[in-house]
């Protein structure tokens, strides 16, 4: 017989004992939050069609997926990200609703992506999706939900840094950039790659003012005076409208007292290329990656043939956690759980004891004397 297999692939992890109970609190806390907003339930499956998460979607790179076959040989993937699913949900069973819809979920996502990014690729998901409200409110309300949903669960020293994909887009139609090179340099300018993104303006020949306008985009962050100087810089309107959208989002932000955790960067651009206006993500201390992202997806749906605008954001509790652990923040209702111990003589009595307790809610371990 080989060796017996004890450890887990690389990029998996087990989770037991206190972490596990932690990270259950902290689930409850953010899903308690996000439900008093209105958000029901929704759960999709762990596994779909390809075409759901396919290059046209603008998801998750094609190598990054888990693929494989069912019996009848289509091709199936283990989900990389939630937002697809629900907006194929969506438009499946509430075709015909016209009034917004409220999802929220929670589950683990899997991505294949390369060892040397020490990332791991299965991680737990929870986030909120409305559907059906194109409005500024509605940016407001995910923002804020998320503010007040990530501090209800214990972290209290963090950033939502927000960001407009229209203003880019709209340089970059002014420049007139196909939709192809649009996309690299959008990847470039988000992978922080400036060498890269000059170089591909150089090779296009692009005009002195739009490149300089477009590698601008990167300085454009901090509070929110930095839109001023966003405005005055954009010479197109889209790229003004978009500016135009942000003060008004910050604007409900500041009513609904939440602004101080708030700041802008218009070079934020997500490698997800469903994303259409407003995105954002959220950082804090101890983790190098964003622990929240989100954005509106306003195209997403026509996809699978609802046309709805939409707005949605996803906390990677794996990633919350980890920043809780190492800032020292305290997870509140952790039970520990009391010990009982028998000898064969007086087990019935001790049964009985912890039955009782367990029947008032406590939590019992019944164990032998040694």
């Amino acid at each position: 017989m080989g060796k017996r297999l004890v450890h887990t692939p690389e990029g998996v992890r087990d989770i037991y004992g206190d972490e596990k109970a932690a990270k259950n609190i902290v689930e409850h806390l953010l899903q308690d939050k996000i439900k008093s907003y209105g958000y029901q339930d929704i759960q999709t499956p762990t596994f779909e069609f390809f075409d759901v998460f396919s290059k046209e979607v603008g998801t998750t790179p094609s190598r990054e997926l888990y693929k494989f076959f069912d019996k009848e040989g289509n091709t199936l993937v283990l989900r990389p990200d939630f937002t697809p699913s629900i907006a194929r949900c969506a438009a499946k069973y509430f075709m015909d609703e016209d009034v917004p819809i409220r999802f929220c979920y929670r589950g683990n996502t899997f991505t294949n992506t390369s060892n040397l990014q020490g990332k791991l690729k299965e991680v737990t998901q929870m986030g909120a999706e409305l559907i059906g409200d194109a409005s500024v409110q509605a940016d407001a309300e995910m923002v804020a939900m998320m503010i007040e949903a990530l501090y209800h669960a214990g972290l209290s020293d963090f950033q939502i840094s927000i960001g407009n994909l229209e203003y880019f887009k709209g340089i970059c139609a002014e420049a007139g950039l196909d939709e192809e090179t649009e996309l690299e340099l959008r990847e470039l300018i988000s992978g922080k790659n400036y060498f890269g993104a000059e170089e591909l303006l150089l090779g296009i020949h692009a005009d002195r003012k739009d490149k300089e306008l477009l590698l601008k985009v990167s300085d454009l962050f901090g509070t929110v005076e930095i839109l001023d100087e966003a405005k005055q810089a954009a010479t197109n309107k889209r790229s003004r409208n978009a500016i135009d959208r942000l003060e008004k989002v910050y604007e409900v932000l500041c009513a609904y007292g939440v602004e101080k955790y708030v700041s802008f960067d218009l070079g934020m651009l997500s490698k997800y290329n469903y994303y259409t206006g407003i995105i954002f993500k959220g950082f804090t201390y101890g983790v190098g990656d964003a622990i929240v992202k989100g954005g509106r997806y306003d195209n997403l749906l026509r996809r699978f043939g609802k046309n709805a605008p939409a707005i949605g954001f996803m906390i990677v509790v794996d990633d919350l956690l980890a920043a809780m652990n190492r800032q020292g923040a305290a997870i509140s209702g952790i039970e520990r759980c009391a010990k009982l111990y028998y000898t064969p003589a007086d087990f019935k009595e001790k049964l009985l004891e912890a039955r009782q307790m367990r029947a008032a809610g406590q939590c019992v371990e019944l164990l032998p004397e040694h």
